[in-house]
């Protein structure tokens, strides 16, 4: 037994709490605890445009791949706090819980760790300077590990206000510190949608040319909505705008309905991503929930007969933002997905209930396509009701035999388990032999699944290949989804390495992505990599994932005539043993995790509207811009 006294009782000064559970404070310290340091320093920034004080940010990824945040705010107080007897921006950047967020008039709201940003990225920084303008004067500050180098000094004269932040990432609490311009992108762009008026500027001085781009919003969320929707065909043209203040909270909400089937919406509190909503989601359901059904029975549009039009009837097909500012937010959790104040519901509810009535009554003919949309939602609604009968299971494969016949594995605990979704009776059956049948089940599907993208409910849950793959993994679907029950540890999409196979896995994806999107977020989906090559020497096999590893071969081998390389071109040309060593061997096998997280959420959507979708030109760039990163690409 170790000793445990007084004594051991630890209280970590300063800073050092953050350097020693670096976790507790961004979350984690992979990529996303990362790229988390830049935006709660550029967090800050926008507090400065919320306050009507700035009006442009500007980002910089610096060839040492430190970052730099400068904006045009009133800049940080260098003045001494009288509490502490520092200066004021010494104390934002070294003393955690401190900030002009807490009701001290600083700041009427604001986003960010609330007082803990810019002393926790100060912490897990091998270095950072803070330069002020303000007051006609320049200011200056180094630290380093979060200790201070110099006291605050004065280094010239300006005529301009504003903070300029530095910092370099420490090594010692990353598990990598490259920053990806494209994520760092998408963030930016974000809160540039959600502050109109402000514009953000992102470089990458890392590459040659520079690498520049401006985000600038005149519409705000408005404008956020029609870039949602750009991949998709909007219903009607205007998009429906309702802001209002209740009390001390700011209301902005905008939707437009697209010929899809999805439910996009994504909801804000003081630019803050609430991905599991809250009551400001719920004020703006009931909100158009209620203000339709009133709608069309007053105009005659619903029959007296039929049953009122549920919120999913109503949203299909609808992106929306709800986008609030609120003096003193309360989250659930400690991660903030979720807000708790009850008055956001009472005020979101409120606008948009009293906007979108008057809208409404103004365009009747937007109101009338709304809702023939939502009734023929309603209908197809029940159609799917029935169909998704047939896939509840009290236990998992009870009652139904699956098409292909899930070959099932003997171990009951999910957490040793995994599923092979195979294309293929060719290939589903190399895998039945190759497989641990302990622990690996195998489910061979019949050509290409249903698009999920470009079919509304009733016939996704009509499909045998749907209705399969939701009756083994035993989780259901939608509100019916509960990832207690799921059978499998890992759901393995098992593919050719070629176009068809990528086809597969991404309508695999669009499937997973729609309907079981907590698969993919909480790690249970992976891609397979079966080999590209099989090269044969002297009666021995070496196996090659890509043309780099096949060129170490062939260097190591010798290139001489001796050498036989094989190029795959499907699962079905191996053998058991040749799958098995190579794509299902839990020793030797390369599995891709498929990852997600909740702030990149709008951009991974509109991804797969884009691929998935009915509109060609958005999908036609997208290839475009990317087709230079292709590599392996089958042409017959």
């Amino acid at each position: 037994m170790q000793e445990y006294g007084a004594d051991q009782i630890q209280i970590l000064e300063g800073l050092e709490a953050v350097r020693k559970r670096p976790g507790m404070y961004i979350g984690s310290t992979s990529s996303k605890g990362l790229h988390h340091l830049v935006y709660e320093i550029v967090d800050n920034s926008v507090d400065e445009a919320l306050a009507g004080a700035c009006t442009h940010i500007q980002v910089y990824i610096n060839p040492d791949n430190s970052i730099t945040v400068a904006d045009d705010g009133r800049g940080i107080p260098v003045g001494i706090n009288h509490k502490s007897g520092l200066p004021a921006v010494q104390v934002v950047f070294t003393v955690l819980h401190a900030g002009g967020k807490f009701g001290g008039g600083g700041y009427k709201v604001s986003g960010g760790l609330h007082g803990v940003g810019a002393s926790v990225v100060n912490a897990l920084s091998e270095w950072l300077e803070v330069e002020v303008r303000r007051d006609g004067k320049i200011y200056k500050q180094r630290y380093e590990r979060g200790k201070v180098m110099y006291p605050l000094k004065e280094i010239g004269d300006s005529e301009e206000h504003g903070t300029t932040v530095t910092f370099l990432p420490d090594k010692e609490m990353f598990e990598e510190t490259v920053f990806d311009y494209n994520v760092v992108k998408q963030r930016l762009r974000e809160m540039a949608f959600l502050t109109k008026g402000l514009r953000i500027s992102l470089t990458d001085k890392r590459s040659d040319p520079e690498k520049t781009e401006s985000f600038h919003y005149e519409g705000g969320i408005k404008e956020y909505v029609q870039y949602l929707n750009r991949s998709t065909t909007p219903l009607y043209e205007s998009v429906i705008y309702c802001e209002g203040v209740r009390g001390d909270i700011q209301v902005e909400v905008a939707f437009q309905h697209n010929d899809e089937y999805n439910d996009n919406c994504y909801t804000f509190v003081n630019n803050i991503n609430t991905p599991e909503g809250g009551t400001h989601l719920t004020g703006f359901r009931n909100a158009i929930t209620k203000t339709f059904n009133d709608y069309g029975k007053n105009m005659k549009l619903l029959k007296e007969n039929d049953p009122p039009l549920t919120g999913e009837d109503i949203r299909e097909g609808m992106t929306s933002i709800v986008n609030i500012k609120i003096p003193e937010p309360q989250f659930e959790g400690q991660t903030k997905q979720k807000l708790g104040n009850s008055e956001a519901r009472g005020a979101v509810e409120s606008v948009v209930t009293e906007q979108l009535e008057l809208f409404l009554e103004q365009n009747p003919s937007v109101a009338k396509i709304i809702i023939d949309k939502s009734l023929v939602s309603m209908h197809a609604r029940e159609a799917a009701r029935k169909a998704r009968d047939l896939t509840r299971r009290k236990t998992a494969l009870e009652n139904m035999s699956l098409p292909g016949k899930l070959a099932d594995c003997s171990d009951k605990d999910p957490k040793n388990c995994e599923i092979y979704i195979v294309e293929g009776d060719s290939a589903g059956g190399s895998a039945k032999e190759a497989r641990d049948r302990k622990t690996q089940a195998i489910l061979p599907l019949r050509g290409k699944i249903l698009n999920v993208e470009k079919a509304r409910l009733d016939r996704i849950l009509g499909n045998k290949e749907i209705q399969a793959m939701i009756t083994a993994f035993g989780t259901g679907i939608h509100d019916d989804f509960d990832i207690s029950k799921l059978r499998y540890d890992k759901i393995i999409i098992m593919t050719d390495a070629d176009v068809d196979g990528a086809h597969i896995d991404t309508l695999m994806l669009t499937f997973l992505y729609r309907f079981m999107p907590e698969l993919i977020k909480q790690g249970h989906v992976y891609l397979a990599q079966p080999p590209l090559y099989r090269v044969e020497r002297n009666n021995k096999y070496y196996y090659a994932y890509d043309d780099n590893q096949l060129n170490d071969i062939m260097v190591k081998l010798g290139r001489d005539n001796n050498n036989k390389v094989q190029r795959y071109k499907g699962l079905g040309e191996m053998d058991a043993e040749q799958l098995w060593d190579t794509t299902m061997d839990p020793e030797k096998r390369i599995l891709k995790k498929v990852n997600m997280d909740d702030e990149t959420a709008s951009e991974v959507n509109l991804t797969f509207s884009t691929l998935m979708g009915d509109n060609v030109e958005p999908r036609r760039e997208f290839i475009e811009e990317r087709a230079q990163f292709v590599q392996n690409l089958d042409l017959v």
